[in-house]
């Protein structure tokens, strides 16, 4: 078998973008870039409210949007979808690795009628849900900031076919 037949593309055509519509690495990447607020937060360095946590909050999805919109992605729904649940992914384990510092005195107990429970089942369940709350933040920042990705996009191309006519 000759070099020739091991490529079915000729080197000449570009690269075949398929989900998520970026390279993995650019995925990730773009989902890292929510990171740093998380740390900051959990270690009590920003605060809610403040225009510097705005800006943590505000400026990797507008990035993430710029990046689709230039790259002229497929599916930018799925696309920046995908980066959200990066996020989530990242947010979850960023917030077990930073458990002690987020909280000094000891885990969050829980009250009511699972007071009485073992400690440790409470840190566990406790963590459990910390989990399943960072999975659905990043699932849901995904789809708004999927949503608004698409629309741009759409409008975007409404707006070139209008002037290449």
């Amino acid at each position: 078998m000759t070099s020739q037949n091991l490529s079915t593309r000729p080197s000449s055509a570009p690269p075949r973008r398929s989900w998520p519509g970026l390279p993995w690495l650019a995925v990730v990447g773009l989902a890292l870039l929510a990171v740093p607020r998380v740390v900051l937060h959990d270690l009590d360095l920003i605060h809610e409210g403040t225009f510097v946590n705005l800006l943590f909050v505000v400026v990797p999805p507008l990035v993430w949007i710029l990046v689709v919109l230039l790259a002229r992605v497929p599916r930018p729904f799925l696309t920046v979808l995908t980066i959200g649940a990066v996020h989530g992914v990242l947010l979850a384990l960023t917030h077990q690795l930073l458990w002690g510092a987020a909280f000094p005195g000891g885990s969050p107990r829980l009250g009511g009628n699972l007071a009485g429970l073992d400690p440790l089942l409470q840190e566990v369940l406790v963590r459990a849900a910390a989990v399943m709350s960072s999975l659905v933040t990043g699932l849901v920042v995904g789809v708004v900031v999927g949503l608004v990705a698409a629309l741009l996009a759409r409008v975007a191309g409404s707006a070139r076919a209008v002037s290449a006519r």
